[in-house]
């Protein structure tokens, strides 16, 4: 069994990597670490775990959390991975991080995305950006040789997978892109604010962060590079009052007149050997309810004939694929397992 640190044990990309670990073959948690909630067992921290996790969360410092590790997961915030990951690398550690620390791989790609979000454009270990791989599988060749990995921020998930093959076959104007996106309030994470109070958010819906979402960088850098030229998007990120999941209304003008079937094919033969994209036509009666709790991405494919435009519809969990089941996907294939494993379930209904 390989034995596994997450660091930020205590927030919701802490506690969904514990549940999933929890029935895994080949991994074993073997320390949770916190800056908050440290000395609890994690299971007073989230019940629901008693029995099935009782492990302390650690402080950082804490002579049990200095390893060796194989496998860290950070859950943390921006630029607080790339302070922590050379010494677990060094240590031997396989390192997926959740944050944007480590989704580019150049001091100057980093650089242009720190600006964008007002962040300190100075990457701490800017050695390591070029051992870095974007870690979605579905794009990139995640192998035993990488030791680190950038998890892709939620609406990048939803927005890249449901673009990705109508960029890589140019079927799509590049500046035509709209990307209308929703997703539940854990997308906020744990920390309590006045506008995720319960009065504050039920029955309400609100658009946010209209001038600029922080994943649009990503997504517009990978479609960019699938289609061989800039991709430019308008973006509106919107919050709804649910638990978990996101919905992507994501369009393109087409560059060629199309069908639905046209567009259908070339999805279904893009995703051919992606076992976590499935593809539905405009038929199926899906939502985010069918990826709820999964890793799965159920996109929905359409062509608005009368305007020639390409409509998809994408659909994931933002704590699973958007987050822990993703992070898990590539740590999973950086020891050359199986992808879907400890992720191969169908999820609950209703």
């Amino acid at each position: 069994m390989k034995r596994v640190k997450i660091i930020g044990a205590g927030g919701y990309g802490g506690v969904g990597i514990i549940e999933l670990l929890l029935n895994h073959p080949e991994f074993e948690i073997g320390c949770l670490v916190a800056k908050t909630e440290t000395g609890m067992l994690i299971s007073e921290l989230y019940p629901h775990l008693n029995g099935f996790c009782d492990l302390p969360i650690l402080p950082p410092d804490a002579p049990e959390a200095q390893g060796p590790f194989d496998a860290v997961f950070c859950s943390t915030p921006d630029r607080v991975g790339m302070h922590l990951a050379k010494a677990e690398l060094e240590n031997g550690a396989h390192v997926v991080d959740y944050s944007g620390d480590f989704r580019f791989a150049s001091e100057k790609k980093y650089n242009a995305y720190a600006r964008y979000i007002g962040l300190d454009p100075n990457h701490t270990s800017p050695e390591l950006l070029p051992q870095t791989i974007y870690g979605l599988a579905e794009l990139h060749d995640i192998t035993t040789e990488q030791k680190l990995a950038g998890n892709p921020g939620c609406f990048a998930v939803s927005c890249i997978l449901g673009l990705a093959p109508a960029a890589a076959n140019k079927m799509i104007d590049p500046k035509s892109v709209i990307a209308d996106c929703k997703t539940a309030v854990s997308g906020a994470g744990k920390k309590p604010s006045p506008t995720f109070h319960y009065p504050a958010r039920y029955e309400q819906m609100n658009a946010y962060k209209l001038a600029g979402h922080q994943h649009q960088v990503e997504i517009e850098q990978e479609l960019s590079e699938l289609a061989g030229e800039t991709v430019q998007m308008t973006m509106t990120t919107q919050v709804i009052p649910a638990c978990r999941g996101i919905l992507s209304c994501l369009y393109g003008t087409l560059n060629e007149t199309l069908s639905a079937a046209d567009v259908l094919d070339a999805y279904n033969a893009f995703f051919s050997d992606k076992p976590f994209v499935r593809v539905f036509d405009n038929q199926a009666a899906i939502g985010t309810a069918q990826v709820s709790g999964t890793n799965f991405c159920n996109l929905i494919v359409d062509v608005d004939e009368r305007n020639n435009r390409l409509r998809i519809i994408s659909h994931i969990d933002n704590l699973m694929k958007g987050q822990a089941g993703n992070a898990l996907q590539n740590m999973n294939l950086m020891f050359g397992l199986d992808p879907m494993t400890g992720l191969n379930f169908a999820g609950r209904c209703p």
